[in-house]
C-alpha cells in the first residue's frame, strides 16, 4: 500500500435506535418522525396540542404542519410527554429553540435514564448566551447531547426526496474505541434510508453554530431580495455570512471546516434560496416594506432567524467577534433602524481584505454612496 493511500477502518456493525420519542409535531418534528418510522422504528411523536395528536392518529396526516402528506404506518402522535417518553431509547427534540429549558424542566421527570438527547432545533439562547446543547446539558445532566442539523425543508424531507444532514455528538475516549456504540452513530444508523443520507460528526459547537447564524443570515438575504436585488447580492450575504459563522464557531471552540459542510454552507444556502423558508420569507416581506405585523398574513408565525438575530449578536459581543450581517439583521428588526439605510451602512463599512489573515483595513471612498433601492 503507498504512503498516500487512505487507511480504511471496518468497524463492527451499529444497532440504531427502535423506540425513538419525537418531541415537536410541528412541520420539522414530523418530517423526522416520517424518516424514522419509514426505517421501521418505533416512533413516538408528542404534539402541544391533544387535537393535533388526535387527528395525526386518525388521518395518518398533519394537515396543519404538512397538508397533503400521508404519513408512514408506525408513528403513534400524543401529548402527554410521560406516554412520548415512556421506554424511549433516544429523544429528537424539535421544540421552538426560546422554549428548550422549560422543555427540559418539564422532560426531567419522564426521561429514562442516560437517554441521548438530539436537538433538531436551532439557536443561542438569549438570557445565557448558551449554545442548546448547554441549556439541556445544564437541566438534564447524565443524558449525552447531540444535533440534527442539515439543509433540510420538511415536506421534501417527509416525502423521502434524497436528503443529507449531520448528526453531531461530542465522542467520549470510549466512543472513539468503539464508534459504532456512540449516540452519534446509532442515531445516523436510525435515520438512514430510503432517501435520507446521515453524515456523523464530532464537532457539536461548529454543527450548533451553523445552525443559529444561518437563520440570521437568510433574513438578511430576504430583506434585499425583497427590495428589489438578486443573485450578486444574496451570493455576497451567504459567503460573507459563512464567514461570521467560521468566525464565531472558531472563538467558541468549534471547527471552520465543520461550517463549510451541511450544517453550515449547505443549510445557509438551501434557507438563503428559497421563501420556502420561513426567514428568508420573512426578510422578504420586511424588504418589501410589509410591516412586521403584517407578515405572513398578520398569522402568529415563529421564525427562529428574528428571535437568534438578538441572541447570536449578544453572544458575538461577550466575545468580540464581530458579525456586521447579523447586526444589520438585528437593527432592523429589534432596534428600530431602517432597512435601506441599515442595509447601505454595511455595504459602505470600511474595505477588508480575504483572507482575513492581512489584516487589512481602509475606509470606503464613497460612505454616503446610497445603494438603488427599487431601482434594479
Amino acid at each position: 500500500m503507498k504512503d498516500s493511500e487512505p487507511v480504511s477502518t471496518s468497524h463492527p456493525p451499529s444497532r440504531p435506535y427502535e423506540r425513538i420519542a419525537v418531541l415537536g409535531a410541528g412541520s420539522w418534528g414530523t418530517a423526522l418522525a416520517s424518516v424514522l418510522a419509514r426505517n421501521g422504528h418505533q416512533v413516538r411523536l408528542w404534539a402541544r396540542r391533544p387535537e393535533l395528536a388526535e387527528e395525526i392518529n386518525g388521518a395518518s396526516e398533519n394537515r396543519q404542519y404538512l397538508k397533503g402528506i400521508v404519513l408512514p404506518r408506525g408513528i403513534e402522535a400524543t401529548s402527554d410527554l410521560e406516554r412520548a417518553l415512556d421506554g424511549a431509547e433516544t429523544v429528537l427534540v424539535v421544540t421552538p429553540s426560546s422554549t428548550l429549558r422549560n422543555m427540559c424542566q418539564a422532560m426531567r421527570p419522564h426521561l429514562p435514564e442516560g437517554a441521548p438527547i438530539a436537538l433538531a432545533c436551532k439557536g443561542v439562547e438569549r438570557r445565557s448566551g448558551y449554545l442548546l446543547s448547554e441549556v439541556v446539558s445544564e437541566e438534564l445532566p447524565g443524558h449525552p447531547v447531540g444535533a440534527v442539523s442539515g439543509p433540510t425543508f420538511a415536506a421534501e424531507t417527509a416525502l423521502d426526496h434524497p436528503t443529507a444532514a449531520t448528526v453531531a455528538f461530542l465522542f467520549s475516549y470510549a466512543d472513539r474505541l468503539n464508534p459504532e456504540k456512540s449516540p452519534a452513530v446509532r442515531l445516523a444508523m436510525s435515520l438512514s434510508g430510503g432517501g435520507f443520507r446521515p453524515y456523523v460528526s464530532d464537532d457539536l459547537v461548529g454543527v450548533e453554530v451553523g445552525g443559529a447564524v444561518k437563520n440570521v443570515i437568510a433574513i438578511a438575504c430576504g430583506m434585499m431580495s425583497g427590495a428589489g436585488f438578486a443573485e450578486n447580492t444574496r451570493a455576497a450575504l451567504i459567503t460573507r455570512g459563512i464567514y461570521e459563522m467560521k468566525a464565531l464557531a472558531e472563538a467558541l471552540g468549534g471547527k471552520r471546516e465543520t461550517v463549510t459542510g451541511l450544517s453550515g454552507a449547505g443549510d445557509l444556502t438551501l434557507t438563503c434560496s428559497s421563501t420556502t423558508s420561513r426567514n428568508m420569507s420573512l426578510g422578504f416581506q420586511l424588504g418589501q416594506g410589509i410591516p412586521r405585523p403584517s407578515c405572513f398574513e398578520g398569522r402568529d408565525i415563529v421564525v427562529e432567524g428574528e428571535v437568534n438575530a438578538v441572541s447570536v449578536t449578544d453572544l458575538a459581543h461577550r466575545i468580540g467577534v464581530p458579525m456586521p450581517i447579523c447586526e444589520t439583521v438585528n437593527a432592523v428588526l429589534h432596534k428600530g433602524a431602517d432597512l435601506r439605510e441599515a442595509f447601505a451602512e454595511l455595504w459602505a463599512r470600511p474595505i477588508e481584505a480575504e483572507p482575513n489573515a492581512l489584516n487589512l483595513s481602509f475606509a470606503h471612498p464613497s460612505p454616503d454612496m446610497p445603494l438603488q433601492f427599487g431601482d434594479v
